[in-house]
Formats: structure tokens, sequence, C-alpha cells
């Protein structure tokens, strides 16, 4: 039997090294694990996210929501951006170092070695643990990739939720749209109702036989539900009963008008099922909702912006929210992409809102040579550095930078994450 750590540095660092059993997709390892640590993990009162953006948002939102409503919810979210102990909260709390160092010891001790569980299995089921243990009720589930064969989807959720989708994970889920929906619609259950925020015709058409086939309501934002932008950074909502206006969110960008109308939907379904959520829980939520690294801007000077914009969608979102910020000065724009993702067009996306750019280069195996993207943003005829270390990329880029001009930290979580390790000290 291994010996249990007594170090949370160590432990974290063994569990890391799962990795090195790369993605593996299937429910079986996941069941065996959360069975040989005795859960009854279908017992469980659950919310599954999947989609190829905003599903982070979307619970951290139900997340703040469900807690300021008096239920002691879970949240299980990936990846995370410095510690982590971000991916685990309850009652909207990242769960403590003591806690996490325990979570890893339990469930190690129950790992068959014929049998090695990869980093996100392994994961996956010290969320199972703790939401058991700490009583949790509902559990909000993101999914790590795609839906149908990810390890979060063991449960038969209250309500699965889609929040869009786009090409992304491409080798993993398929080269087409219909093929990466598919994966995502793996997540709806007979009789759960699907709220989801897509709006291509073909990727409803196929929720909506999957649906019938389940025996599913389904709920369309832009149908079944909207929302409505106003002034002040207000927006309203009006869906299936709900009418609420002049509501606010603590998370930037007009993109999260739409995702806090998938949340709201959501949460109407939680009403029809017996959940108490007052409006002023709805109020407070939204506005004490945290979700870092996307359009999160830091206390520096020059004001520096971070934003995980992982793939060409996300990408053309940031875009249109710095044309909206974009006041004098210069944007200096730090970039770094992992090499399997659809780089060009990340790229494509992004510089044109830059008049600088600095590449470098995360410390994970799949981050893309800083070197190669540079040469991919020769034809937009702007000036371009390589700084292979984030810290250092973003230090050259705040070397450079005038009083009135804006930093934007982008291209990977991965390297958002390495960025606010190094401005937060």
């Amino acid at each position: 039997m291994n010996k249990p750590f007594s170090d949370l540095a160590q432990a974290e660092a063994w569990v890391f090294d799962l990795q090195k059993y790369g993605i593996k997709f299937g429910l079986s390892s996941t069941i065996r694990l959360v069975e040989r640590l005795g859960l009854p993990y279908q017992q469980g009162r659950y919310v599954h996210l999947a989609g190829t953006n905003g599903k982070g948002s979307v619970a951290a939102m139900l997340s703040a929501v469900l807690t300021r409503a008096g239920y002691p919810v879970g949240l299980f979210t990936s990846p995370h951006l410095v510690h982590f102990q971000e991916r685990y909260r309850l009652n909207d709390r990242d769960i403590s170092a003591g806690r996490l160092l325990d979570l890893i010891n339990q469930v190690r001790a129950v790992i068959d070695a014929s049998e090695p569980p990869t980093f996100f299995e392994f994961a996956t089921a010290m969320a199972f643990l703790f939401f058991f243990q700490e009583k949790a009720d509902p559990v909000i589930l993101e999914t790590g990739m795609g839906g149908r064969l990810d390890a979060t989807n063991i449960v038969q959720p209250l309500v699965s939720v889609i929040t869009n989708i786009s090409m992304d994970h491409m080798e993993f889920l398929g080269h087409t749209l219909s093929a990466v929906a598919g994966e995502k619609a793996g997540i709806i259950k007979p009789g759960a109702p699907l709220v989801t925020g897509a709006e291509q015709k073909r990727v409803l058409n196929l929720f909506k036989q999957r649906c019938r086939e389940l025996g599913s309501p389904m709920y369309v934002r832009g149908v079944d539900f909207h929302s409505r932008g106003g002034p002040g950074g207000q927006f309203s909502y009006e869906g299936l009963a709900w009418k609420l206006e002049h509501l606010l969110t603590n998370l930037p960008g007009r993109h999260q008008y739409r995702n806090a109308a998938v949340a709201l939907a959501a949460l109407e379904v939680l009403e029809g099922q017996g959940f108490t959520i007052p409006e002023a829980a709805i109020r407070a939520g939204l506005q004490q909702a945290r979700w870092p690294g996307r359009l999160e801007q830091t206390a520096q000077d020059p004001r520096v912006i971070l934003d995980g914009a992982h793939n060409p969608a996300a990408a053309r979102v940031l875009a249109e929210s710095l044309k909206r910020l974009r006041k004098n000065g210069r944007v200096i724009m730090v970039l770094g992409i992992m090499a399997d993702k659809d780089f060009p067009a990340i790229i494509g996306r992004l510089l044109p809102q830059a008049d600088m750019a600095i590449f470098t280069q995360p410390r994970y195996y799949r981050a893309a040579k800083p070197e190669v993207l540079a040469q991919k943003a020769q034809a937009y005829g702007i000036e371009t550095l390589v700084e292979p270390r984030v810290a250092d990329a973003v230090r050259r880029a705040q070397s450079l930078a005038g009083p009135q001009d804006r930093i934007v930290v982008t291209g990977s979580l991965y390297t958002v994450g390495e960025a606010k390790e190094y401005l937060e000290g």
C-alpha cells in the first residue's frame, strides 16, 4: 500500500504526473474508481455542463446563485489557472489545502495498479468523494472535454446544459460540427431537460432528435429564453416563467449576458424540480460570481487584461471585446497557444486588434513553439517578439508599455495561469 503524502506539493506533483497516461475517453475506469471508494454517485442531484465555450462562466453563475439561495453547492471545473484547489468549490469557496491533500491520499489508496487512472479520471473521482463527504446538494459538474465519453458523464442529472458548439479538440471530437455536437449531446440523459445556447440549425436538429429519443424537454436560447443588454452594463432576462430587469453580472464582456441567460434558464428548470431560488439570490449571485482569467483586468499599471481565448470562437469574442475597450494607446498582446489548436485562426482573429505581439510558451507539453507562432504572424504587419517563458514575456510587455497602453495576455488558459501567477507574485 502506498504511504500517504504529508506534503501537498509532493501529492500534487504525483497527481500531475498522471498526465503521462494521456487523455483516455471512456467511463468504465472512472466508475470502477468511484465504486472502490464506496460512493453512491448515482444518488446525487447534479447539473451537468458541456460546450465549447462559456461553460465555466455558466457554472460559476449557477454556483454563486444557488449558494446564496442557501444550498450547499458543489462545483467541479477544469482546468485551474494557478492552484489545483480552484477545481473544487463548496459553497462557492475553493477547497482548503489540507482537505485537498486528504482527498488525494484517499483516492490514491484505492487505485488498482493494473488500471492506473488518467489525471482527469483521478481528479474527477476526487470531486465525487469530496462532494459526497460534504453532502453537497446540488453538485455542478463541468465536462473536461466532449461529453459522451468524458469522465464526469456517469451521472443522471436534473438538467443538462450545453452552452454552445464550435470547432475545438477536433483530433478527439471529430472534424465536423455535427461530430462535435454529437459528442457534447452525450450528456443528454433520459427525462432530464436540456438547456442550450447553441445556434446552428444542424446542431439544434441533432439535439432535438436526441431529446426526442430520450423523452427530454429542450430549451433553446433565443427561442425559449432571451437576454438583452442595456445601458450601464445592465441586462434583462425573459425566460420560461421569469422576467427580470436591470440585472448585473460581475463577469465582464457583453457575451456574459448570453451565458447568464443559459444559467438562468437552468435555474428555472431547477425551480420546477423543487428548488427555491429567491430573486435576491439571483441578483446577488450574478453580481458576485467569479471566474478569473476571462477578460480579467488586473490592478497593474499599465493595465493587464487576462483572457484564455483558446479556440477561434473564443478569440473572436475577445477581439470584439477589445474593439469596445480600445481607447488611446497601443495594445501589446502576449500570446501562448497549444500546438493542437487551430492557432492560425486564433492569431488571425486576435492580431488585427494588436499593435505588437510577444509570443511565448507555457510550461505544458502541448504548447506550440513561439517561433512557429511568430512565423504565422508575419502576414499581419505588426512588430513581433519572442520570449520563451511566460513571465519574461509579460515582464517584457510591461517594460515596453506606456501609461496609455494595454497588455493582453491570451491564447491559452495555461498562458493566462502562468501570467497570473507571475503578476500576483
